[in-house]
């Protein structure tokens, strides 16, 4: 029987799953990697940890699975998005470290690039915001830093790509230098409306093109690996970002249907189909994903703190021993205490774009504790979305009256999904498979390797694990949601 190869590379680890034809797990394997911090507010990690962990848990996967690399017939990839590396295309040499898409080393380069006028160019051609998070000025930065790069750039000797780019590069041995339209649109320097690099772009960043890889479907012919790496030559004929595997996982596939990851941080997308649509509420238009050189587009919305607020209440305040703990623990808090946490702990994500604001808690009273803190913590992450979903509304129309589908670690939390669900006002669906991001790419690479469906049929094929309907007043929903729109607006004011 032919099976999937799916690798899943992240910000913390790499991840490989075995996939049979029938997209259900047979076998696993996962690293972690350290983290780099040279300087305040720089986050870095290292090629060689990127590269070793995926080829690890690759070969780890395969032989949990008790298959042969002759029964893989394709191989699916999705990656962190916006991380950015440069290598020398005659060694596969990195110039530097990743530089990794939580990096803010390039705030100042965008405040001058906005100061200047050029921020409106930028959002009508490429969707996105001048922010660091993106990766043109980080690959700015290191033509700009190391000697000579250029130089070299210029001459052609170097190649620049996101994670997935540098993965083929190094799983083919250095024939494929490619990427596909859902990482080249987390650029700043892909036109996602003509589909193709923007040369007027790359100029302002001084980025010479000859450095940018080929930009594909995201069912597409990768190349293959080298035959030493798992016995034999396989296929890689699926890429996507990240979340935009997920959105394939979720098989939202029609205009207005929505997902949502729930990991460090979450990111919500709705399906937007063929248009293009601007934000008026500082969301990101990004392409959802390429599909037989048929763009589908999407609105994002991104939070920095999801999970990362549970992680603070373990390592942080120390007030749980495991992210389980939490769900307990709020259903204890004292019902008449409003406490509100706002997890700006490293700034305001999408609609805000704060990134200079800090956490702040409200309400606090002599009696509130651990219990609260827990509550409000769960709660933060319900009215972050909220947010995003008003902003979709906004801009689309009636995108946020709809289901909405979760996913990641968090949603694991049935506290958190039903709180999610009464402030929305709207279902929320956990899926029977939550191993979605990883789902997306097995399937974009069984699509091409003609082992999948397709996509009107997969999606026939989700499978709901339980969904959550509100069950608060309307009223009580309108009182909480305006308590944390207060809360908010004061953070930034601080």
């Amino acid at each position: 029987m032919p099976h999937i190869l799916a690798i899943d590379q992240g910000t913390t680890s790499s991840r490989s799953i075995i996939f049979d034809a029938g997209l259900r797990v047979v076998a696993s394997a996962q690293e972690e990697f350290p983290q780099h911090y040279p300087q305040s507010g720089w986050v870095e990690h290292d090629p060689s940890d990127l590269w070793a962990t995926v080829a690890g848990t690759a070969r780890a996967a395969i032989e949990k699975a008790g298959i042969g690399a002759d029964s893989i017939a394709a191989i699916g990839i999705t990656n962190q998005r916006e991380t950015v590396l440069i290598w020398d295309r005659a060694t596969g040499d990195p110039i530097h470290r990743a530089i990794v898409w939580q990096d803010r080393r390039t705030a100042d380069t965008c405040d001058a690039l906005r100061a200047a006028g050029h921020e409106p160019m930028i959002t009508a051609r490429t969707g996105l915001l001048l922010d660091p998070y993106f990766s043109g000025t980080k690959i700015k930065w290191l033509l700009d830093h190391i000697p000579g790069a250029r130089d070299r750039a210029a001459k052609g000797e170097l190649a620049f790509g996101t994670v997935d780019t540098f993965l083929i590069w190094k799983l083919t041995g250095g024939r494929v230098h490619a990427t596909d339209a859902t990482n080249a649109a987390r650029t700043l320097i892909y036109n996602i409306a003509k589909n193709e690099w923007d040369a007027e772009i790359c100029a302002l960043l001084d980025i010479p093109m000859a450095i940018l890889p080929e930009v594909k479907d995201c069912a597409a012919n990768y190349g293959v690996t080298r035959p030493d790496l798992f016995g034999r030559a396989i296929p890689i004929l699926g890429v996507a970002g990240d979340q935009q595997a997920a959105t394939v996982g979720q098989a939202c596939f029609a205009p207005g249907m929505m997902k949502s990851t729930y990991g460090t941080g979450c990111f919500a997308l709705l399906n937007t189909g063929a248009d293009m649509v601007p934000s008026k509420n500082r969301l990101l238009t990004t392409i959802a994903y390429r599909l037989n050189g048929q763009t589908t587009y999407a609105l994002e919305g991104s939070i920095f703190i999801a999970g990362a607020v549970v992680q603070w209440l373990r390592d942080g305040l120390k007030i749980i021993r495991e992210a389980k703990e939490t769900q307990p623990l709020a259903d204890q808090a004292d019902p008449t205490q409003e406490v509100v946490l706002v997890p700006a702990f490293t700034g305001l994500g999408a609609p805000y774009w704060r990134p200079e604001c800090r956490g702040a808690v409200f309400g606090l009273t002599r009696n509130s504790g651990p219990a609260e803190l827990a509550k409000a913590a769960l709660e933060s992450v319900g009215y972050q979305t909220r947010d995003l979903l008003e902003a979709m509304r906004s801009d689309w129309g009636a995108a946020a009256d709809g289901v909405l589908r979760v996913d990641g670690g968090m949603t694991a939390s049935d506290w958190a999904m039903q709180f999610l669900s009464d402030i929305l006002g709207a279902p929320v669906d956990r899926p029977v498979v939550t191993e979605t991001t990883a789902l997306g790419a097995a399937y974009l690479a069984g699509l091409q390797a003609g082992l999948c469906p397709a996509p009107a049929e997969f999606a026939k094929q989700w499978a709901l694990q339980h969904r959550f309907t509100p069950a608060m007043d309307e009223a009580t929903r309108q009182a909480k949601y305006a308590r944390w729109q207060r809360a908010v607006q004061a953070t930034m004011s601080a």
